[in-house]
């Protein structure tokens, strides 16, 4: 047995003990990918939803697909990348407002002039948003985002309550902006774009993509992927863009993402749509509702995707980072 086999026998072994035990409760998927080979997956069954339909018990492997929530944004985000080397989308610094001609009356207002492209990819727009609330109530934001006769204006004619650039605050509504952007520069559907700049080229042929009642892909939340394939897509973003020989997201952009642009919560921080991090090593991550998960630490070469059914739990998050912290990483690491 060589030495990296055992690592993945112990690791799995810890990992089953865990769940066993009752500490990694809602665990659906994971795969661990260190130096761009599968180290070890475990795939459990598990209650499941998606965008609050009940999919009921589901014995997960392999190929099923699961909701990344949230962690669409951050894919949304290497896309915006690919469409910008094609000339299809502004650049960062572009005026934002000025990029939605349908809206003369609110192109017209000084405040919302202030901001740029890139304060929608940090979340640092200054609008009112609240997505504390549960996701089954229409006083979330994201949902009366999905429920409203237009999207796009439901998010630029939010009230503006601080300068841009200031602080960063969760809004769904920033990645609505982004995907339309992408949509409308591209010609096409944002689930279409994906498959055929992001997906396809990584050799992902299977995914879905949930879409709002207007049937426009929800770019905030709605992308649908096997644990195998979020791991391709951190192994990605460890190549800085690279797949097999071939440039899919630009390195510049790649760099761009996960550069620091505003504090969170020491010791978390945010880039463009993609959290950034360190427990003794630097890592970068994509967070969704429920415990999705997709965490890259440079460092170690590594890749971590993680499916997950504690949907609206108020402490959704701990399980996974506990995963993260407490059993990956020391047990990587230690190798």
């Amino acid at each position: 047995m060589t030495n990296a086999t055992a690592r993945a026998a112990d690791l799995g072994a810890r990992i089953d003990a865990a769940v066993a035990a009752g500490e990694l409760d809602g665990l659906h998927g994971l795969v661990v990918q260190r130096g761009g080979r599968v180290l070890l997956e475990r795939y459990y069954s598990g209650q499941d939803w998606s965008w609050g339909e009940d999919l009921g018990q589901v014995t997960f492997g392999p190929d099923t697909l699961h909701d990344l929530r949230s962690v669409t944004k951050s894919i949304v985000a290497l896309l915006y990348g690919v469409a910008l080397a094609e000339g299809k989308v502004p650049p960062p610094e572009a005026v934002l407002i000025e990029q939605f001609p349908a809206y003369p009356d609110l192109a017209a207002d000084p405040a919302r002039r202030q901001w740029r492209v890139a304060h929608a990819l940090g979340m640092t727009l200054g609008i009112e948003w609240n997505e504390n609330l549960p996701y089954t109530s229409a006083a979330n934001s994201e949902i009366a985002m999905e429920m409203a006769a237009d999207r796009i204006r439901f998010v630029l004619e939010r009230p503006i309550v601080e300068p841009p650039g200031r602080r960063w605050h969760y809004c769904g509504g920033a990645t609505a902006l982004i995907g339309h952007l992408i949509a409308r520069g591209t010609g096409v559907d944002l689930a279409d774009y994906a498959r055929r700049a992001l997906l396809a080229p990584l050799g992902i042929d299977r995914f879905g993509w949930l879409r709002g009642g207007d049937g426009t892909p929800s770019a905030a939340s709605g992308l649908r992927l096997a644990p195998r394939d979020l791991a391709r897509l951190g192994q990605l973003v460890l190549q800085r863009g690279a797949w097999q020989g071939r440039t899919v997201v630009p390195a510049a952009w790649i760099d761009a993402l996960l550069q620091p642009r505003v504090e969170i919560e020491p010791p978390l921080s945010y880039g463009w749509h993609w959290y950034l991090g360190q427990v003794a090593r630097p890592w970068v991550a994509a967070f969704g509702n429920g415990g999705q998960r997709l965490y890259v630490a440079p460092g170690l070469e590594l890749a971590v995707a993680i499916s997950a059914g504690n949907y609206n739990k108020p402490d959704q998050g701990q399980m996974p980072l506990k995963l993260w912290r407490k059993i990956v990483l020391p047990g990587v690491a230690a190798g």
